[in-house]
This record gives C-alpha cells, structure tokens and sequence, in this order.
C-alpha cells in the first residue's frame, strides 16, 4: 500500500474559479453549492494557518465560534398561553444601595428652622422628633483617578538686600508632592482591576494631571515594601489551613526569556514556561487567596506553602483538577478533584453523544442543587455532610454502575470521546466524590478558578511583566486586594491604613490583616 495517500495541489484564483465552472455544468445546483463552499473554505483556512500570529484556540473561535459549558434545556410542553407574570429582577440588578457609597464623604445637614421639641409647623399640638433613618441625597461628579491641587505662592524681595519672602506653605497641602493614597489608587487600578501603567499614564495625560509610568511605580514601591510582613502573616494562616484549593495559569515574565539575565540562570533549563498559581486557604470561615508567579507549577508551590504548616495539625484537603503539575508529592494531603472538570468532559462530546452526556450532566446537576440547598441553609459541615449522603450518594452510586455498564455492554467506545469522558470519571472516581465522605469537602474547584480571574485579566491588558521583582510586587497586591474583596473589606481603606501606619504593621503585622486592622467610622447603611 503507498504511504502517501494524496497530493497536495496548489491553486490559483484562476484554476479555482475555472474549475468551479466546470463543477456548475456537470453537477446539479445542490452538489455544486455544496462544492463551492468547500473550496471557499479550504482557501480561507489554509490563509489562516499561514499568519505566523494564528493560535490553534483563535483558530478555533473563528472557525466555530465562542464556546460554552451551557447546555441546552428541554423545551416544555406548548401551553394554553397565560396572562404575562412579572418577571422576576435578576440578583445583581437594581439600585445600588447608598451605604456601598464608602468613599463618598457624607456631609450632614441639619434641618434649617427645626430642631427636636419645636412645634410642628403643621398643627398647634404637635412637636417634632429626631428620626432614626435620615433622608440621603447623592452627587456624584467625574474626575481623574489622581488628582492634583496646586498652590501659587506669593513671594516678595527687598529693593534693598535683595532677599525673597515667600509665602508659607498651607496646612492642607501637606509635606509630600505625591500623597501615600496615589500609590494605593495606582495598585488598586494596575493588580485589582488590571490597568496597564502606560494605559493610566495615557488617562492622566489626557485629563491633566501627568503621571508617567515611571513614576507611578515609585509611587507604588513604599507601600510593596510596607505590606510585605502582611503577606507573610497571611501565607503562615493559609499554611495551617484545613483546605486549600489550587490552579494555575500560564503567565510571561520578559526577564526569564532572556538566557543572559541574573533571574534566568535561577530557573531550571528545562522549564519552558511561567505561571500565575492561586492557592486558595479557608481559614477559619474566610478567604485567603494567594499568588505566586514563577516557573514553579501548582503542586511545587503548594508543597512550599505546607513546609510552613504546623506539624500536629491533620493533612488539609487538597482541591485541584488531575492535571500531573498540580501534584505535590512531598506533603500528605486528603486529595479532592473537581467535578465541574468532570462535567466539562461531557459538556465537550454532548453534540456527538448526546443521550449519554445528558443523563450524566443531569445525574451531577442533581449534585449541584443538593449543595446548593446546604449552602442556602446554612449547613454547618457536618449538616451538608448527611445531606449529600442522604440526597447525592445514591445518585452518584447509580452514575458510577451506569458508566461501568457502558464499557461491559459495549455502548462506548474506549477511545471515543464518551469513552475518555467516562474513563476520566471512573479514574478519578475518589477524590471526585470526596465531599460524600468527608465533611468541609468541596464539590468543585470554582473558587480558585474565579480567583484566577485577575491574573488573566492582567495578561489580557498587560501581556507579561517585566521582570521577576515585578511579578512578586504583583503578587502581593492580587492577594491583599482579592483577600479584601473575598472578606467584604474595602481595600482602598485598608490599603491606606497600611501606608498611614508602617511602624506598627512592622512591629505586629497579625494586628494589621484585613479582618483585624483599626476600620474608619461607619457609613450611612441606609438603602
């Protein structure tokens, strides 16, 4: 048999469209559409491969369009149709609350002509009273992210001796050009909402108030240096944590691609990429997610992460996906898988097998609502525990016989995509179904997938960063800001508090975490 099963012909514009008009004469009008695009098509994919920029995932989006883990629901029945129901508003949607305003100064204003006791203006009998809820008004005006105020001072000079008097410097305009709260908006705007320096430099310019790169990571550097105990103190909590979820994201850092750096000759020379890991710590009811960019994998930064565990203490779970790299074979752990990794598998071949898939993907949406319904209860963990038990065990073991049954039967094939979807499950059948057996288990890797958001919305916006020293500084302001957020803590507030007192944060870093620190004075809670 020859090896060579077909020959590659090169065409041009011309041949094409003569051969096409050849197809047109001798086929009938459904085959020769049929044959035209396929000839169209094969020209446009082979000028997509050819750009040297082409990516198999954008040749993908373009070729098949966006995907989704969604799958589609079964239609109801027609019915006799109704009268229209109001619709219910979606969570998230509607007015923002006044008291989310914690950066706006709130003025108070007392009533012009009445004070509590007066008459009332109204009846003779009556007297006013001081009500609780105060009426709340909101302006809110534009500006730039840093702002600048300048002061124009008079200076007078002697006819006689020459010497210049200058006018005193105000009060309020302080000591220092740069104010400790432009390096805190600066970090807030680069790590917690992924603004780029050069894009922030281009805003400020366009708005007046300059503020190049340059200077932006000077004003940034003080509070890096300020809040470095912080993190040390939040890595030893997340260290003695009783469960710890983890991912990974690629992540370019320009100073390891450059053999000759001082960086570069620390990296392995077999390691060929870099990356952003999430390890994310429950510790004690809250969140503690942390960031660590290198070209360690998930599993080496977490076996870094337990070197500083408290040895008494009982091995925490592990959350992760299978991947290999996120593995740590150096530290015990109770190891729990995904199951939305799971899920996706099926998500993936639901076109192609579709009876199956969704017998599966119902079996484990039955899973999902019943932790739903633990988690809209408020179930401690040992409550959620006999509720999977008693509603998700009997449906997981009923799946487990099913997929089994597919192999003996021969309803899948091995090496179909079914059968790599369903060996997956059964492989990883234990730590998939760890949240049946033990209490405080999760059911999925989610939490540290939606961490890892803000690092991929810097790559998006930034591409890479420069240097190593950056990535750290980059880590650490991703894991005090998501710390905050996850908390319900300001960041903007605790990250001022910080700078404003460095000595005692040095001196007792524990007294300084985002739950812990010295909180301003309330804002208005009225709605």
């Amino acid at each position: 048999m020859n090896s060579k099963l077909f020959e590659v012909v090169n065409m041009t514009g011309e041949q094409r469209d003569a051969y096409l008009a050849r197809m047109k004469a001798a086929a009938t009008p459904e085959d020769y559409l049929i044959t035209e695009g396929i000839c169209h098509a094969i020209l446009e994919l082979i000028s997509l491969i050819e750009q040297k920029s082409m990516k198999i995932d954008r040749l993908r989006h373009l070729m098949f369009g966006p995907s989704t883990e969604k799958t589609p629901r079964e239609k109801p029945a027609p019915a006799t149709p109704a009268a229209p129901e109001a619709k219910p508003k979606r969570k998230g949607h509607g007015r923002t609350r006044a008291g989310a305003y914690t950066g706006a100064t709130w003025v108070p204003v007392p009533h012009d002509h009445l004070k509590t006791g007066d008459s009332c203006p109204l009846c003779p009998g009556g007297r006013v009273r001081m009500q609780k809820s105060r009426a709340l008004l909101l302006r809110i005006t534009g500006s730039p992210p840093i702002s600048a105020a300048g002061y124009s001072l008079e200076r007078l000079r002697c006819d006689t001796c020459g010497k210049v008097f200058t006018a005193r410097t105000p009060p309020e305009a302080g000591t220092e050009k740069y104010a400790p709260s432009v390096g805190v908006t600066v970090a807030l705007l680069r790590y917690g909402s992924g603004m780029p320096h050069y894009r922030l430099a281009s805003l400020q310019k366009s708005m007046g108030v300059p503020l190049p790169q340059s200077t932006q990571w000077e004003v940034m550097k003080p509070l890096a240096e300020q809040a470095r105990p912080i993190m040390e103190e939040l890595i030893s909590l997340a260290a003695n944590a009783s469960l710890i979820h983890q991912d990974d994201t690629s992540m370019r850092i320009l100073e390891l691609r450059h053999s000759g750096s001082a960086t570069a000759t620390e990296m392995d020379p077999k390691r060929t990429g870099t990356f952003t890991t999430n390890l994310q710590a429950d510790v004690q009811s809250r969140q503690v997610p942390l960031y660590f960019t290198g070209w360690q994998h998930a599993g080496e930064n977490l076996g870094d992460l337990l070197r500083r565990r408290d040895p008494t203490l009982e091995p925490p779970i592990q959350m992760c996906d299978a991947l290999s790299r996120n593995m740590n074979h150096g530290f015990e752990t109770v190891l729990a898988h995904c199951l939305a990794h799971a899920r996706r598998e099926f998500v993936t071949v639901a076109d192609k097998f579709p009876a199956q898939s969704q017998h599966v993907l119902k079996s484990i949406g039955t899973v999902y609502h019943v932790d739903a319904q633990a988690r809209d209860g408020k179930m401690d963990p040992g409550q959620r525990l006999i509720h999977h038990q008693t509603h998700s065990q009997p449906v997981m073991e009923q799946l487990k016989l099913w997929m089994n049954e597919q192999f003996d039967t021969r309803q899948a094939e091995p090496n179909s995509g079914l059968g790599h979807a369903l060996t997956y499950m059964l492989k990883h059948w234990q730590p998939l179904t760890l949240f049946l057996r033990m209490e405080g288990a999760p059911i999925d890797n989610n939490a540290a997938e939606r961490g890892l958001k803000m690092a991929i919305v810097h790559r998006k916006n930034s591409l890479s960063y420069k240097t190593l020293n950056g990535a750290r500084t980059g880590d650490l302001f991703m894991s005090l800001i998501q710390t905050c957020r996850l908390n319900g803590i300001n960041p903007f507030e605790y990250l001022m508090a910080i700078t404003s007192n460095a000595d005692a944060v040095k001196l007792l870093p524990q007294a300084w975490l985002p739950w812990n620190y010295p909180k301003p004075a309330s804002k208005p809670d009225s709605s």
